[in-house]
């Protein structure tokens, strides 16, 4: 099988599993029981978790709530109404990795001008990752820069209102998990400095994004990344082939209703 019919199937797959995990994800439930079925798919199609490749992580998923940025450990942190969820998945096929990530808000509570002012705020905050997601990808095309996919979330992210967690960043995937190119969500200096893209380079494009500062810090389990400041994070992934003229999505968000 080919590199590109191996990921192209791999990422059909991820997909799948990856919104059968997300039904999983409401109040009561425990990150652990989230991590648990998606354990449980991905042996039922026999593949193997990405996560697991990375040395001393032991779970299939990363979850986080809230404050959550990255790389969660997926505890037994109830998930309540109200919360924003975010799960970050990736798998094995034919040798080659692909990874995604979506946020979700948790059937937000009802009733109350409070409680509906902070569900149609948490609404745009995700709406805005979503919508990076998608100038991310209209950028990841040959004989642009990886600088014009990071000049297209940070622009998306700032105009909303929000920060991009400079110090995280996507990356190349492929025979490895983590493969150059770094795919910041920020510039630095002139685009033309990036690596320049071309046709066929498989890409994790991320929207790491808060709703504060941007500062991050590693929690006491040496692994969960949360925010500084205590604000509301959000992550929104997808692998993409770079196109002459437009990307492939390998891993499209294919649920409903979630």
């Amino acid at each position: 099988m080919s590199r590109t019919k191996a990921l192209q199937a791999g990422g059909e797959k991820l997909s799948f599993v990856f919104g059968e995990t997300l039904k999983k994800i409401k109040p009561g439930v425990s990150l652990a029981e989230v991590n648990q079925k998606a354990e449980d798919l991905l042996n039922k199609i026999g593949l193997k978790p990405s996560f697991k490749t990375v040395r001393n992580y032991q779970w299939a998923a990363c979850l986080n709530i809230n404050e959550g940025v990255v790389h969660g450990v997926p505890n037994e942190r109830i998930i309540t109404r109200g919360d924003l969820v975010s799960l970050d998945m990736g798998l094995i096929f034919a040798g080659w990795h692909v990874d995604m990530a979506y946020t979700v808000e948790i059937n937000p509570p009802a009733g109350g001008e409070r409680l509906k002012a902070k569900s149609l705020e948490a609404t745009k905050f995700l709406q805005a990752g979503k919508m990076a997601l998608a100038q991310a990808i209209k950028a990841a095309r040959a004989g642009n820069y990886v600088g014009d996919i990071s000049v297209a979330i940070q622009t998306v992210i700032e105009k909303a209102g929000y920060q991009v967690v400079s110090k995280l960043a996507g990356h190349g995937v492929g025979k490895s998990l983590h493969e150059l190119p770094n795919v910041p969500g920020v510039l630095r200096g002139k685009k033309e400095d990036t690596p320049r893209l071309e046709e066929g380079m498989a890409l994790a494009l991320e929207v790491i994004y808060t709703k504060g500062r941007g500062g991050i810090k590693v929690g006491p389990d040496g692994w969960t990344i949360s925010t500084q400041d205590g604000k509301i994070a959000a992550l929104f992934e997808k692998t993409v082939l770079v196109g002459q003229n437009q990307a492939e999505e390998l891993t499209p968000f294919v649920w409903k209703n979630v």
